[in-house]
């Protein structure tokens, strides 16, 4: 394995650069540095929403790539690079579906807010560990913005309860299990793929160029986009058979592992 000619390091956000807890390491943002030095472009790319993973970030927010909703919203240094909404009447029938179902709840996703019902207090409080922005609202109200994910959620089992009941619509919507209980519904082409793919455009990236990071379904397309794609260890069946390489779990430093071998 040869990362001596790497210009783009991309990393998923839970399960992948953020431990158990929710937390980014100081030993990462060390390594940062070292990246923005060779001229390394990093980007963040989760399922999380913007201000959320700015949060995270945000000692770096200024020199990195957000790539947040699964790659419906793109911002570097301040700057919108790529938007793709959801169809409201899409949106209509997704709620529909949440709306008729037993234990699912959906958080409606813009880009600098998030919007849910409050029929679930158990909800809103697990909401706040992925949600830093977020309004209580009448869901069969209209929203007078752009929405461009809706995230549902489900406290057994994302792949039980939630993905049966929307795959029939994967010909129309990109419909991706990014949790054990999270399933994000978004436009056909808002998914991590196609935003990196977009991004490695831009700055002139070639694929052997490009070093990714992974752990959940939502990862799958961004993984494919080059050789040196790495799954964590703790990361879900498909994705292990997805990467072309494995590292250590996400609390055992997995990223930061591969980035001293880059570096070194």
């Amino acid at each position: 394995m040869n990362l001596s000619q790497i210009k783009m390091v991309v990393s998923d956000m839970d399960g992948t650069l953020l431990n158990s807890n929710h937390e980014v390491s100081n030993r990462f943002f060390e390594l940062f540095e070292e990246l923005k030095k060779r001229n390394i472009l990093f980007v963040a790319a989760s399922g999380r929403q913007y201000n959320s993973m700015v949060q995270k970030l945000d000692a770096i927010r200024d020199d990195i790539v957000i790539v947040s909703e699964n790659g419906a919203f793109v911002k570097y240094q301040n700057k919108e690079l790529l938007t793709t909404p959801l169809p409201k009447a899409q949106v209509t029938t997704i709620l529909d579906i949440v709306q008729q179902s037993n234990g699912m709840h959906a958080a409606l996703c813009s880009k600098h807010n998030a919007y849910v019902g409050g029929e679930s207090k158990d909800f809103i409080s697990m909401l706040s560990q992925y949600y830093t922005n977020f309004d209580i609202i009448d869901l069969s109200s209209t929203i007078p913005v752009e929405i461009l994910k809706v995230a549902i959620y489900h406290f057994e089992s994302s792949e039980e309860y939630i993905y049966p009941a929307l795959k029939h619509m994967e010909n129309k919507l990109k419909i991706k299990v990014s949790g054990p209980n999270w399933v994000d519904v978004s436009s056909i082409n808002a998914h991590k793929g196609y935003a990196i793919e977009k991004l490695m455009t831009k700055y002139n990236i070639q694929p052997h160029e490009l070093l990714v990071f992974g752990d959940y379904n939502n990862d799958i397309e961004m993984l494919a986009l080059t050789d040196y794609s790495f799954a964590m260890e703790n990361a879900h069946p498909n994705v292990l058979r997805a990467a072309n390489y494995t590292t250590a779990s996400n609390d055992d430093f997995g990223v930061e592992r591969i980035l001293e071998k880059l570096l070194s």
